[in-house]
């Protein structure tokens, strides 16, 4: 059985839940996942301006150990983004 929980100095982490499995999600569309960023009011910048989850501030794409994403949906999110920037409906850089 594999322990779900990794020991890092003195605190217990425990693993991320990919939310995507969990959500039984297939693929990762990009058109979608604009959409999502725009009806989601949680991805708030300070400034305002609304940032899609998986995005930091700069514009690049968070590693999976951050976002608790599965090594194959990672992949599709990676390329579901890039898709996105390059139609333009994401940034390449944040500001």
């Amino acid at each position: 059985m594999i322990n779900k929980e990794k020991r890092t100095g003195k605190r217990m982490n425990r693993r991320k839940v990919c939310t995507f499995c969990v959500n039984k999600v297939e693929e990762i569309d990009y058109i979608a996942l604009v959409k999502e960023i725009e009806k989601n009011d949680k991805g708030f910048d300070k400034n305002g301006e609304k940032r899609p989850r998986y995005i930091t501030e700069k514009g690049k794409i968070i590693p999976r150990r951050m976002s608790g994403v599965c090594v194959k949906h990672q992949k599709a999110l990676a390329q579901a983004i890039k898709r996105a920037r390059f139609m333009a409906l994401l940034p390449y850089k944040g500001e």
